[in-house]
């Protein structure tokens, strides 16, 4: 990721605008000369720390200017950096950390690093040319591990900044944090192009009050964001309700349900609005603008220029024309595959009807209209959004499933309006046991990351309900065992 593009870009913008804000975080300006300083700075202690040039390192920190300084001063030292979620619990972390072939684990201001295990690294997967390694939203404690070209980080960020106007003036909000993929816009784009990021604190994160106050003082006019964001600001009744300054609106990361379209509209009217489809291992894939309330489903779009397509049936053939069936895309931004080579053969697949076109399996099931335009209708596995994090709840049962006196466990998704989706987990113990939810939420709290952790555990001494082949049946389970919490 941040290719010799990228660093140009920015060096250009130190040298042309020095004193111009970069980003505004808490009670700070950073500016671009500031930020430069910041880099030499993590520079010199980077040379100091016993990091050799070149070595693989994941960083772990809270979104903040030091952390950006410090990922900077790794590209430009040639590291490639792997950005772990900050939700993962220690373990998993460290699993993380040596699949990936990881040395060190670096902290920002001061440079601080440790080995991530004894003796070092032996064996470092490759990365290609990949300067960046994100991990996808999985739910277990070792996600999968996405290698970002710079040819196609450096893609997204032209079409970004030549889409919803990010340059020198532009004020763009940061709400994800830097291992979403969202902050490939939020962030490295605006800061390529030398617009000014507020980053959301993330301790606030859930406060509508403080988000608008936010958008509203800093005069935001690019703002993305999952649904979620967008529902906080519109159950405000006091304080700022409409935010004029706001440009461009991005709506992303999970399904925005119709009744908050209006709502939209009212808070931004001056805003062009946008519902982008994508995930970490295309990025951007799809794009519907909404020009008025939609009463149905919001329509994820027609694919974005340079996107290529295909719609798969259940009968494993290419469908021509309106109809249903699974996704695949082709990017210009996309990813090779993931650093597992055979995880990657599963999905990254040569085009079905010929030639050399990588396309990826996206898993979501989508209709398209006879305009072209797409509108997801779920997924073709266990996998849901919570929180615009996609979660897969058959990993999740795997990991609950590890505890010795857990005999069964259906872990199901049950529609919320604040986080999309919430995940209820109902276990048979085996019989005579004490276990309680409180020992599975813990083991849930060092396996997965925070928005895959369920939020209720339902202990049962009875067998779970099952279908006619002998499966657990989900249905069941959910109507029996969540419609009454």
């Amino acid at each position: 990721m941040p290719s010799q593009q990228f660093l140009a870009h920015l060096a250009e913008r130190i040298t042309q605008r020095p004193n111009a804000p970069a980003i505004r975080w808490r009670d700070a300006t950073i500016t671009y000369a500031d930020l430069a300083r910041m880099v030499d700075d993590a520079t010199a202690e980077l040379a100091s720390s016993g990091i050799e040039r070149g070595d693989r390192v994941a960083v772990s920190a809270d979104k903040s200017p030091a952390l950006v300084a410090l990922l900077i001063a790794l590209w430009r030292a040639g590291h490639t950096v792997v950005l772990p979620s900050r939700d993962l619990g220690g373990a998993a972390l460290t699993m993380l950390a040596n699949t990936a072939g990881v040395s060190r684990l670096v902290t920002p201001s001061p440079v601080l690093s440790e080995p991530t295990r004894p003796g070092g690294v032996h064996h470092t997967p490759p990365a290609g040319d990949s300067l960046l390694i994100l991990t996808t939203s999985g739910s277990t404690g070792v996600p999968k591990l996405v290698p970002l070209s710079p040819r196609g980080v450096d893609s997204f960020v032209d079409w970004a900044a030549r889409t919803f106007d990010i340059r020198p003036g532009a004020r763009v909000l940061s709400y994800a944090p830097l291992n979403f993929d969202l902050s490939l816009l939020d962030v490295w784009a605006s800061l390529a192009n030398g617009a000014t990021v507020t980053f959301v604190d993330p301790r606030f994160a859930t406060d509508g009050s403080y988000l608008a106050h936010l958008v509203d003082s800093q005069r935001i006019t690019v703002l993305q964001a999952v649904p979620m964001v967008y529902r906080l600001l519109a159950d405000l009744s006091v304080g700022p309700t409409w935010f004029p300054g706001v440009r461009h609106l991005i709506v992303t990361g999970d399904s925005a349900p119709p009744k908050l379209l209006p709502e939209l509209a009212r808070m931004f009217p001056a805003a062009r609005r946008y519902n982008i489809y994508g995930c970490t291992e295309t990025n951007d894939s799809t794009m519907y603008e909404i020009t008025d309330a939609v009463e149905r489903q919001l329509p994820i779009g027609s694919p974005l220029p340079g996107v290529d397509t295909r719609v798969i049936t259940c009968e494993g053939d290419i469908l021509v024309g309106p109809g249903s069936g699974e996704l695949w895309v082709s990017t210009p931004f996309q990813a090779a595959g993931y650093l597992d080579p055979n995880v990657t053969r599963d999905r990254f697949v040569r085009d079905p009807l010929g030639g050399g076109t990588v396309f990826y399996r996206t898993g979501d099931v989508v209709h398209r209209d006879e305009h072209g335009v797409f509108t997801l209708e779920g997924r073709n596995d266990f996998h849901v959004k919570v929180r615009g994090a996609r979660t897969n709840m058959a990993e999740v049962e795997h990991v609950i499933q590890r505890h010795p006196d857990v005999d069964e466990v259906a872990v199901v998704a049950v529609p919320d309006d604040m986080a999309g989706n919430v995940l209820h987990a109902v276990v048979s113990r085996r019989e005579g046991s004490s276990l309680n939810s409180l020992k599975l939420r813990q083991l849930c709290m060092e396996g997965l990351a925070r928005t895959a952790i369920p939020t209720t555990i339902t202990i049962v001494d009875e067998a779970l309900p099952k279908t006619s082949t002998g499966k657990v049946d989900r249905t069941a389970v959910r109507t029996r065992y969540t419609e009454r919490i």
